[in-house]
């Protein structure tokens, strides 16, 4: 006979539910403000270079200086949060956007723009490991797929929806305009979030937990196959996004025949793509292990056949001439390049116990988006490289594809998080939800 359980425990069990999905909201907007604050120095190109007098490659300079701590900072902040509560590592690392930001309201030079870089570097570098480690403490494992993708679409927002916005403050103002109101959106996050934020019920039983922290070293976690297998595919993946963040608008101009125009209604269809296609496969996750399947079918197959495929789709497209077999291999490949970043996390912590989570959530996260400063030297050069432009771009679209199909194969041999606990009896998955 079932238990019926007071209306009191029901009541709290809603309350629980509904914060949870107000604190994913409030992630959401933290990951847009992260990457507006990223977009708005390329958004502010022009009328930057202008002012202080800066050459194309001095600005390229200063924006590279962004990535010079950007690893470091994940790193850190990673350890921190295994510590610190989640609530006040956010905050603070917000309220560093924010103070970076504000001063470039004043006249600044260009040892000020990139000190502003590096510090905003450093700070955004844990930004996105320490959200889901923040959202997991509301998730149980089978349901963590789909809070990831509505965090990780805050990152599209603020490539994508922000963009207007700060070219409109620009244009109307100054670049400095932007910057300030960047810095003031971020103070006002802070202070919602400290308002609302508090830690989730989803803890594990903390005897057990400590026994199995103990026991599973970070020598031994970080050597898991699950988690190696994540860092390969994730490192693949990312130097992909990469290529669709840096290169791709001039792919399409040199090598396909677009205007610049008609090369940025590209680019919207793929951040557009991206933001259907991601809550789907999460559902579909979600739902796959809910219906009883392992987590290595319903997070890692599922991430490694949609790496895989993008891989091959970015291959047909080194190989496309027409209009439409361009844009569609396009918006398909880029948007399904994505999906790691999804489900890698939730896969990581699948196999970690919550006191060492955010540290190898952390330093996964750093060692995928070493392709990010990679991806753009060595693309740069073998379109150098090529007898016309547009056959480099092709070599580097084919030699990318192959990078990222072999990633997605090493990940589906590597991927198994069952045996991975099964392999460590000190691993339990131990966490509980009350809602």
């Amino acid at each position: 006979m079932e238990q019926v359980r007071p209306r009191t425990t029901l009541a709290a069990e809603g309350a629980d539910r509904t914060h949870a999905w107000i604190v994913v909201g409030l992630l959401f907007l933290f990951m847009l403000i992260n990457f507006a604050d990223r977009a708005v120095l390329g958004l502010a190109a022009v009328p930057i270079m202008q002012e202080l007098g800066l050459s194309h490659t001095e600005f390229g300079l200063i924006a590279t200086s962004f990535f010079t701590l950007f690893s470091v900072g994940g790193v850190i902040g990673g350890f921190a949060v295994n510590r610190v509560a989640s609530k006040w590592v956010l905050a603070a690392l917000a309220l560093i956007w924010s103070l970076c930001q504000l001063p470039m309201l004043l006249s600044v030079s260009v040892a000020a723009l990139i000190v502003n870089r590096v510090a905003l570097g450093f700070s955004e570098g844990p930004a996105y490991p320490v959200a889901l480690h923040a959202a997991y403490k509301w998730f149980p494992n089978e349901r963590r797929a789909v809070p990831t993708s509505l965090i990780a679409i805050g990152a599209l927002a603020g490539n994508g929806i922000a963009a207007p916005l700060i070219v409109t403050i620009v244009a109307a103002w100054s670049w400095h305009a932007a910057f300030g109101f960047l810095g003031a959106i971020g103070l006002a996050w802070c202070v919602a979030w400290l308002l609302v934020a508090r830690e989730g019920p989803v803890t594990p039983d903390r005897v057990s937990s400590r026994e199995s922290a103990a026991h599973l070293s970070y020598r031994r976690l970080f050597k898991c196959r699950t988690v190696v297998g994540v860092q390969v595919v994730g490192f693949c993946a990312y130097w992909l996004l990469t290529l669709a963040v840096v290169w791709l608008p001039a792919f399409l101009t040199q090598a396909y025949g677009y205007t610049p125009a008609q090369a940025g209604w590209i680019m919207m269809l793929v951040s557009l793509g991206q933001i259907v296609l991601l809550p789907g496969i999460s559902i579909l996750s979600d739902g796959l292990k809910r219906r009883g399947a392992s987590s290595r079918l319903a997070c890692g197959s599922v991430a490694c056949a949609s790496t895989l495929a993008a891989g091959l789709i970015v291959i047909l497209l080194a190989q496309s001439e027409g209009s439409l077999g361009v844009i569609v291999c396009t918006v398909i490949a880029f948007s399904l390049c994505n999906v790691m970043f999804v489900l890698g996390p939730v896969l990581v912590a699948e196999v970690t116990p919550v006191e060492r989570r955010g540290a190898v959530l952390g330093v996964t996260n750093a060692i995928t988006t070493l392709a990010g400063p990679l991806a753009p030297v060595v693309t740069g050069m073998m379109v150098d490289v090529g007898a016309h432009p547009a056959d480099g771009v092709r070599t580097a679209l084919l030699i990318a594809g192959a990078l990222v199909i072999l990633g997605a194969l090493v990940g589906f041999v590597l991927i198994d998080p069952e045996a991975d606990r099964v392999g460590n009896p000190h691993n339990p998955q131990a966490e509980t939800n009350p809602a």
